[in-house]
């Protein structure tokens, strides 16, 4: 039996959005200003707030808890309290870097998903941030697949990545987050299908263990030359890229790499 449903994060898989600068230039401006009297008591430099820390400490998580968990491995004192004035902070820098069009969708992503939904595949965008429809609604569909000859029939006139989904549920204020498989299990059953069904799209590994943990396949997209550490969380199959996916292999529910002719 193949995959019945495809369930994708959005930020690092189908979008490459300034979530990680927005929250690196937030901590930044509030050492700079409101947080200068303890700025000496952290282990915070700005050179120390990394893509790597970024994706081991804070990718995948809901916006407090990203916040607090970086807050603590800096060593910002009370960082519970903290968490929610640095999230602010944050969500403010990344409305201004959305508006200015400071973001752009993964081109292999783009195609991966309409080669899924050409196999007649439902998909669902599962991801944690409240922003996620922001991004999806501002990417064409239509444009991209006229632009390199993709002649798939259910492409309209208008059609945004957002409408192409049979479910969105980011942003969701659910009671646990990733590496939990809630999200998760909560796309599928909109879904209409059972999870073991379903294949799930991650760049992070909290995404990868929390597909796992839900009992679905987990593909891993290695988009920060973290091939090893998806693999370690458990991921079926990782790629640096979805054109590597094998495609007809979703039909006998199997994630594959695509043969290099």
């Amino acid at each position: 039996m193949g995959f019945r449903g495809a369930i994708f994060d959005v930020d690092g898989v189908l979008v490459d959005s300034p979530h990680q600068r927005a929250w690196r230039e937030a901590l930044r401006d509030l050492m700079e200003h409101e947080w200068s009297d303890i700025r000496g008591q952290t282990g915070y430099r700005p050179e120390r707030f990394t893509a790597d820390v970024y994706q081991a400490v804070m990718a995948g998580k809901p916006r407090r808890d990203g916040a607090r968990a970086v807050l603590e491995y800096f060593q910002v004192p009370d960082p519970a309290r903290r968490a929610e004035e640095y999230g602010e902070r944050k969500q403010r820098r990344l409305i201004e870097l959305i508006e200015a069009g400071e973001f752009h969708a993964f081109p292999d992503a783009l195609r991966f998903v309409l080669a899924v939904k050409g196999r007649g595949i439902p998909i669902a965008a599962a991801s944690s941030s409240k922003n996620a429809g922001l991004f999806l609604s501002r990417i064409r569909l239509d444009v991209f697949a006229a632009e390199r000859g993709l002649p798939y029939d259910f492409i309209r006139e208008g059609l945004t990545l957002k409408e192409v989904l049979d479910v969105d549920i980011s942003g969701r204020d659910l009671p646990r987050g990733k590496p939990d498989p809630m999200i998760f299990l909560v796309a599928a059953d909109e879904l209409g299908l059972p999870p073991q069904s379903c294949f799930v799209v991650e760049d992070a590994t909290s995404g990868v263990q929390a597909a796992k943990a839900g009992e679905m396949a987990a593909l891993g997209v290695a988009r920060m030359h973290d091939q090893s550490a998806l693999e370690e969380a458990g991921a079926d199959l990782v790629v640096t890229a979805l054109d590597e996916v094998a495609v007809d292999a979703l039909d006998r529910g199997r994630l594959e790499r695509a043969s290099m002719v």
